[in-house]
């Protein structure tokens, strides 16, 4: 137990050391919203949307020397466009920039105001905040609810689901997750049935363990539901229709995986290995699974 704390702690003080902060403002006369998070060693990653279309942009960059830098890459990874932000403060109510086309360098004038950011310590608290994300579906995009009670720490309470173009509600979930940075929310077919479905990352656990919380779409209702999907990383292989775990414990000396497949929108286990490293082998080998 003691173990699981420590690691919850570690997890949640890496954490803090990103500032994620929300603006709102225009690209010359077009809308927006953005969402920065910029590492301690001045990495940067964003997503942005254009309010008229709601479709979330993923962008990245650096900080340097108070230059504030995100390109947009293309499916190759070509940058096809930037945002640079001179004298940028991350204090700042009002920020300034440009935005170029890389193409045509046809150049656009950005204007933005914080709206909120994540702060620390025991004074910091805020409830029912909505943040943008970084995947949608067609015709619909998501944003994480989150709250944090003085003195506690930021969970993540909900979801909002929200048609583009009109911002109407869809669908309203609640939530107890961690919040992991700006990509909580991925999108999937997890039940292997054509249909996009969509996942929130529940917890962070040793080594390189994870959970996620599994949403599958309802065709007859329009509605997403909570599926009983669990384990610990998943991946989901639509070409074979099998869902991979893999579990990883004390430095690495023990490795678990299983195999399952989907009947009526559950997880059916095909096979599980568990293996534990041998010292005088210098090799693993097969154990009982508990």
């Amino acid at each position: 137990m003691q173990q699981k704390i420590l690691i919850a702690l570690l997890f949640l003080a890496s954490i803090q050391l990103a500032a994620q902060t929300t603006y709102t403002g225009f690209i010359d006369k077009y809308p927006i919203e953005l969402l920065t998070d910029i590492d301690s060693d001045s990495s940067g990653n964003a997503i942005y949307a254009y309010s008229n279309y709601d479709t979330p942009i993923e962008i990245s960059g650096t900080l340097k020397n108070k230059v504030l830098t995100f390109y947009e890459k293309d499916k190759t990874g070509k940058n096809t466009s930037k945002m640079t932000f001179e004298n940028f403060n991350l204090k700042s109510k009002k920020v300034e920039g440009t935005w170029t086309d890389l193409n045509t360098k046809k150049e656009l004038k950005i204007t933005l105001s914080k709206t909120f950011e994540i702060e620390y310590g025991d004074a910091a608290e805020w409830e029912n905040v909505e943040i943008l994300q970084p995947v949608s579906l067609e015709g619909k995009y998501f944003k994480l609810i989150i709250s944090r009670p003085k003195g506690g720490f930021t969970k993540v309470t909900g979801v909002k689901i929200l048609e583009k173009k009109t911002d109407k509600l869809i669908q309203q979930i609640d939530l107890k997750c961690e919040l992991w940075g700006l990509k909580n929310i991925n999108i999937g077919d997890y039940n292997f049935d054509g249909i996009e479905d969509f996942s929130v990352f529940e917890s962070s656990y040793a080594g390189p363990n994870t959970s996620r919380l599994y949403f599958l779409y309802n065709p007859k209702t329009g509605k997403y539901f909570q599926s009983s999907f669990s384990g610990t990383s998943l991946q989901f292989d639509s070409k074979t229709k099998r869902i991979a775990e893999h579990n990883q414990c004390c430095a690495g000396r023990i490795v678990n995986t299983a195999e399952y497949k989907v009947v009526n929108d559950k997880m059916v286990l095909i096979k599980q290995t568990c293996m534990e490293y041998d010292d005088k082998t210098g090799d693993y080998k097969k154990v009982k699974c508990d």
